[in-house]
């Protein structure tokens, strides 16, 4: 029985601020493993039983997930585009009707992209456990072994003990509990943790929201009746998705249907919810002090400490149970046991307009990506990165001039009528007003320093002349 993934690929990037935020959230970041928790998610997906996985995300994310997935060496079946963010439900709603479209028997697994599962072949098999109930029209969950009386996640009640590759009657979906009712259901025995993955036909999904919120077919059907090709992706459109209502999965037809049932696995599972799961899943010392990039520990204890920047030491010195996270333009210092409060964080900043709220320093591109190194009045200096054989616009700036350096690579670039071939230590002068184009002919990754001089050094700047991404006027590349 074929099964297509649906890769859930969305998210606010507030959890795990300020490695994640709502430019680059959390499932395109390596946290442990290989690769980012996108292509590990893609990868625990495929092969015997799985067709190519149907991936919905936002318009700004679109080249991340092609690039992440042409780099695990994955091909995927459509990459579905939503024109506002609106929740699971319109999601994977949208999926099935897409899939049902050319067959309406096919086997949907909706999945979260930003999970870690420690046994990729345990989980499969527990997915194929549930497959049969699915295939005779139950709507099927996953449910995760409890170690502890979490209160961070949502637990299933079953109507009876969880056995191993079976699935069961599922009674109820229970929301975050108090920590006393998390302790009752851990002893009794008959509670999962929730995990946020489904396994249904895309007929059978399709009926539960006629039936439980009829609401929202029309506006998704309309959109995925009207959505467009572009550069290889399937927009869906906006107007009609615009009258869907933002609301979950689990509001929407889960906590409402009755032909549910769970599975439970045994494997290690964490859906990385706040720092104090990273630090609990990542590997630690013997003083329980989890550490990554350019890190000193000097007698601490239960921590967690990130460098996420390039030449920058992060040094702890006594710390307990502490969680610090550097990055070039931001830095976190938390107590571990309130690591869910990182939320709260974000929102400050971002009422009092700290780009850092939302914007994460690598701004990234379908060409490549760019960092701001330097920021003054009137200059900015860049580093930009540009992949083989990509290219930037033909582009004018109206108030800025340029110069860049290269200083990895070979550039091709264009400079009004003039187009020529730069090498490392080679540089160009790019006036105000002339149209340019950079491009990387090579076959390894090209890198140049720029320089920004002008009266106005924003990212709308630009005025576009052709384009092969399709792009309209503003941000740059």
């Amino acid at each position: 029985m074929t099964i297509t993934p649906v890769l859930l690929c969305g998210g606010s990037g507030t959890r795990l601020w300020p490695l994640s935020r709502q430019s680059y959230p959390k499932q395109f970041a390596a946290l442990g493993g290989e690769g980012t928790l996108f292509e590990a998610t893609a990868r625990r997906l495929t092969g015997p039983g799985f067709a190519a996985p149907l991936v919905i995300t936002h318009a700004d994310f679109r080249f991340i997930v092609t690039e992440q997935l042409a780099r695990a060496g994955i091909d995927p079946g459509a990459v579905l585009i939503e024109p506002a963010a609106r929740n699971t439900a319109p999601a994977v709603l949208a999926a099935a009707l897409h899939v049902a479209a050319g067959d309406p028997d096919r086997l949907l697994l909706v999945a979260p992209s930003d999970h870690v599962v420690a046994d990729a072949a345990a989980f499969r098999a527990a997915v194929g456990a549930g497959a049969e109930a699915a295939r005779g029209g139950a709507i099927v969950t996953f449910g995760i072994h409890p170690t502890r009386p979490e209160t961070g996640y949502g637990w299933l009640e079953l109507a009876a003990p969880p056995a191993a590759a079976t699935a069961v009657p599922l009674v109820r979906f229970v929301e975050k509990p108090e920590a006393a009712r998390a302790a009752a259901m851990l002893a009794e025995g008959r509670y999962l943790w929730n995990a946020g993955l489904f396994l249904f036909t895309a007929a059978t999904v399709i009926a539960a929201f006629e039936t439980h919120a009829p609401d929202l077919v029309g506006p998704v059907r309309a959109a995925v009746t009207e959505a467009r090709t572009d550069l290889g992706f399937l927009r869906l459109a906006p107007g009609p998705w615009d009258g869907a209502a933002a609301i979950s999965i689990d509001y929407a037809v889960m906590e409402k249907a009755q032909n549910l049932f769970a599975v439970p696995f045994h494997g290690g599972w964490s859906d990385l919810g706040d720092w104090d799961a990273v630090w609990r899943e990542g590997p630690q010392d013997p003083a329980g002090v989890t550490a990554a990039g350019n890190v000193t520990a000097i007698d601490c204890a239960g921590s967690l400490l990130r460098s996420e920047a390039e030449g920058l030491e992060l040094v702890g010195i006594g710390l307990r149970d502490v969680v610090a996270v550097a990055m070039a333009d931001a830095v976190l210092v938390a107590d571990r046991s309130r690591a869910q409060e990182v939320r709260r964080a974000v929102a400050a900043l971002g009422a009092r307009g700290a780009r850092q709220a939302a914007t994460f320093p690598r701004d990234h591109r379908p060409w490549g990506w760019f960092e701001t190194l330097a920021l003054g009045e009137r200059f900015q200096v860049k580093r930009i990165v540009v992949h083989p054989g990509r290219s930037l616009s033909l582009q004018s700036h109206m108030h800025r001039a340029e110069h860049w350096v290269v200083v990895q690579g070979t550039a091709r670039v264009s400079v009004d009528a003039e187009v020529r071939l730069l090498t490392e230590n080679q540089s160009v002068y790019i006036p105000l007003g002339s149209r340019h184009r950079l491009e990387n002919p090579g076959r390894l990754e090209m890198v140049l320093i720029e320089v920004q001089t002008g009266a106005y050094l924003g990212e709308d700047d630009i005025i576009r002349h052709e384009d092969v991404y399709a792009r309209g006027q503003g941000a740059k590349g």
